[in-house]
């Protein structure tokens, strides 16, 4: 946790100031400590922020949040770890005590390890901290997943990765990372000529020109999104909410699979998925308070709640995704707790609005050629649950049950964009309220679909945007990125569908149920 060198400021002195000048800049001794991959925030509720960075050798991490941004002798200084080889000098601090519901500049500074005050290189951020339960004020935040895959990376004639420009003018409060943070799986090995004549040129870096298996591949693939300047640029602005799905390890994985790829000398799933979760809450802005569990719930005042899943680690085999029939809530894509969890979480909600970020669709059928399996949860059979269906089926029919009412569901995956109605009058399964599924994605990867509709919930695709043709190049377009406002007077949920340039293609307000 964080340790505060100096006293608080108050919510006043912040949302009065209106000056962000800078210091000048620090006078660095030979040998001292430098940054290396810039700052990012997760993990922000109404006090606490999760603040991360990377030094480029063992240095002690000091965290400055400041009312004007000056950072004079009005910031508050949190002494925080020591950054080491054992984390590939990564590091992250849970700083607590900041005003609700108000725009927080924050500067990570660098020192010797023995370090007690912040005297090094540093660099700044910018966070916004979620409104407390009685705040009532009008919420924006964006989502999407899927970064540099299919052998579509950094492009200099892009500017590199250019949908973190668009997203950045959004002006979000925060972002949902609907996973596939990296491609731990999927090389960059040089130019790709499209079919149209044109050369993708890529950037090519040594750890990104095989798949990932040791733990300083993994890290590799991290340091390779983050050493574009948007993507950096924007996680210095914008907090976090970060899941994951399967590229971070490889793709299509299940606990305890044997891998049948030529690719790879380790074969063993469990070994590269403790590598890859350990470079990805190395070099992701997770909270010390999700140590142990990727999902969780996140409150944001009065208006919204979010419930983060992870429809990874605790899933049963893909070959299973047609076995059974009936209504369960153990197995599944979630295991037996974090189903549990789900339902009484959301139950025990008092937010108008419940979104849960799942980084897989409910609806759209999604194979695992591999394994001769199902990769997401439909399998294609319209007719009653079954695999993974039966735990979804069981949510849904608690969440109806219970009374729990206006919840939406937010994921990517797939690598298109797409709005999905979902109803009894259409389904097989009838016993749920209807409810409304949003796909976006990739930021910056090849574009697929669209993927087939199963019947068994009664999705409808009410709107679709895909590429012309699969694997489309982020040269060629078809790069998405969704956005929700939730107004605090009407208290409406809008979604927009936005393509690389942030242009909106769809939007529709939803109205809460009493």
């Amino acid at each position: 946790m964080s340790n505060p060198l100096t006293p608080p400021f108050s919510r006043r002195s912040l949302l009065a100031a209106g000056g962000t000048g800078l210091l000048a800049p620090t006078l660095l001794r030979v040998g001292a400590p430098r940054l290396t991959h810039g700052v990012q925030s997760g993990d922000v509720t109404a006090d606490t922020a999760t603040i991360w960075t990377r030094s480029d050798r063992p240095a002690r991490m000091f965290v400055q949040v400041s009312p004007t941004g000056r950072f004079g002798r009005d910031c508050r200084t949190y002494r925080g770890p020591v950054l080491t080889a054992a984390s590939d000098f990564t590091g992250r601090l849970d700083v607590t005590g900041l005003p609700s519901g108000s725009d927080v500049p924050y500067r990570v500074v660098l020192g010797s390890p023995d370090a007690h005050r912040p005297d090094g290189a540093s660099e700044e951020g910018f966070l916004r901290t979620a409104p407390t339960a009685g705040d009532h004020r009008r919420i924006r935040f964006l989502w999407s997943g899927d970064q540099a895959g299919q052998g579509w990376g950094r492009n200099p004639d892009l500017g590199g990765f250019p949908i973190y420009r668009s997203m950045a003018a959004r002006d979000a409060d925060f972002f949902l990372h609907s996973g596939d943070t990296i491609y731990a799986d999927g090389p960059i090995t040089g130019d790709v000529t499209l079919p149209d004549g044109r050369v993708y040129r890529n950037v090519v870096t040594e750890a990104k020109s095989h798949v990932a298996q040791t733990l300083d591949d993994f890290r590799g693939a991290f340091k390779y999104n983050l050493e574009d300047d948007a993507y950096r640029a924007f996680f210095s602005r914008v907090p976090q909410v970060n899941q994951w799905d399967d590229h971070e390890v490889h793709n299509n994985w299940y606990p305890h699979e044997v891998l049948d790829d030529p690719a790879y000398q380790e074969k063993r799933v469990d070994v590269l998925w403790a590598r890859g979760e350990q470079a990805w809450r190395e070099f992701v802005p997770v909270s010390h308070r999700r140590t142990g569990a990727v999902y969780g719930k996140f409150a944001f005042g009065p208006l919204l709640d979010v419930f983060v899943l992870d429809m990874r680690s605790d899933r049963d085999p893909n070959p299973w995704g047609w076995a059974g029939g009936g209504i369960r809530p153990d197995g599944g894509i979630l295991g037996t707790e974090q189903a549990r969890w789900l339902v009484d979480a959301m139950a025990a909600s008092t937010a108008r609005w419940k979104v849960v970020q799942a980084d897989m669709p409910i609806g759209l059928v999604v194979p695992d050629a591999a394994s001769n399996g199902i990769e997401a949860v439909a399998q294609g059979d319209p007719g009653v649950p079954r695999g993974r269906e039966q735990q979804i089926a069981w949510i849904l029919r608690e969440l109806k049950n219970r009374g729990v009412r206006n919840h939406v569901w937010l994921t990517a995956d797939v690598h298109y964009t797409a709005a999905h109605h979902y109803h009894p009058d259409r389904a097989a399964f009838t016993e749920f309220d209807p409810f409304w599924e949003f796909v976006s994605g990739p930021l910056h990867a090849g574009s697929f679909g669209p993927n087939a509709l199963d019947a068994t919930f009664g999705p409808e695709v009410v709107f679709q945007a895909v590429p012309p043709r699969a694997n489309t190049s982020p040269l060629e377009g078809s790069q998405f990125f969704g956005e929700v406002e939730v107004d605090p007077d009407s208290q409406q949920f809008t979604v927009t569908l936005r393509d690389i340039a942030g242009k909106a293609l769809w939007s529709r307000a939803l109205h809460p149920d009493a």
